[in-house]
């Protein structure tokens, strides 16, 4: 339980500092152009626990939740095998005052909120990670019948290192991502074979003495390890493949950032462990896969939030842009759009 607190804390202080904020400019004189935040209604919460409860996740989405002031929402979780909800899912949910939690996982929990049931209402947005099944349930029911934040899984790692990593760090955040399932994919980037062997030794040495030794050897088994000779090459596989997770472990890991344009979450040097994000960092842990991170970002204030705009036009503001639009309306040959503006400016020397 203090565990969950102290991860919740870091969590609020990060996510509340990015909540956006009314923005109102004069575009020009007599012309008011307003962006209103506003929170997404209802919103539905998909939590893992296929291989294990994961309600470091409900902390991820249900913070971010409750500090956007969303007016209702709802969770959707698997069972265990005694046929109840884990209760640190129960309390993560507590602690992020989320009062409505449903004991139904998979592709149907998707289904379930995307469409409405007798007991699960239909949300407008849906949020969380999954396995492929949940994210194809995700793609189809989004922007059909639902939103949602984006695919989200399965869950992939990429280090990218040089001779001055520690291979038994890098090896153990290839492992930590391994154990998550069997269709987990981890990527190593590294300079030389000689660095490369010695990882794969301490990846030997460590997943010897790990659970879930099944999901790991397959997930190792379609992972792979690519030495290249050049810095820049490197960088540019990192950011075609966009990894949903990105552990840059070199000399100069900052230098090498500067390089880097599409990953989910990146993880700067040697003592940044990708586990430390999953869990209690702050950063959110729900992230784009399969090269989604080149074209959309993780989980974050914003994901919680429309983005309604307002204009005020002033009779003398619309007196000095009329012009413009009704050029503009004309030259589109939409008349209606150009009458909408003659009609109002004829309207008022009228009154004059």
């Amino acid at each position: 339980k203090d565990a969950l607190a102290a991860a919740a804390e870091n969590i609020r202080r990060f996510h509340a500092a990015q909540l956006p904020r009314r923005i109102e400019v004069e575009t020009a004189p007599g012309v008011r152009c307003i962006q209103q935040p506003v929170p997404i209604g209802r919103v539905g919460l998909y939590v893992p626990g296929g291989n294990a409860p994961l309600f470091s996740t409900v902390l991820m989405l249900g913070i971010p939740a409750q500090l956007a002031g969303c007016p209702e929402v709802v969770l959707c979780t698997p069972a265990g095998k005694d046929g109840r909800i884990a209760p640190e899912i129960l309390c993560a949910a507590a602690l992020c005052g989320i009062g409505r939690v449903f004991k139904l996982g998979g592709a149907q929990a998707v289904a379930a909120m995307a469409l409405g049931t007798e007991s699960v209402p239909k949300v407008d947005k849906i949020f969380g990670p999954g396995n492929r099944y949940v994210t194809t349930a995700k793609q189809i029911l989004g922007g059909s019948e639902v939103s949602i934040d984006m695919p989200a899984g399965p869950s992939e790692v990429m280090v990218l290192a040089d001779d001055a990593a520690e291979p038994a760090f890098v090896a153990a955040d290839l492992l930590s991502q391994a154990e998550h399932g069997a269709d987990s994919q981890v990527m190593l980037l590294c300079r030389s074979r000689a660095f490369a062997a010695r990882v794969e030794e301490a990846l030997a040495a460590q997943a010897a003495a790990l659970g879930r030794r099944a999901n790991i050897a397959s997930s190792l088994s379609e992972s792979r390890i690519l030495v290249f000779d050049d810095l820049r090459d490197m960088t540019d596989f990192a950011n075609a493949y966009a990894p949903e997770h990105l552990i840059v472990a070199t000399e100069d890991p900052w230098r090498v950032c500067e390089s880097i344009t599409a990953a989910g979450s990146v993880f700067v040097g040697p003592w940044s462990p990708e586990s430390a994000g999953d869990y209690a960092s702050g950063t959110n842990h729900t992230l784009p896969t399969a090269g989604w991170a080149r074209s959309c970002s993780g989980v974050s204030m914003d994901s919680f939030f429309r983005k309604m705009t307002l204009q005020s036009l002033s009779r003398e503001g619309l007196e000095g842009l009329g012009r413009t639009i009704i050029t503009l309306a004309e030259a589109e040959s939409l008349q209606a759009h150009a009458n909408a503006v003659s009609i109002r400016l004829a309207h008022g020397k009228e009154q004059a």
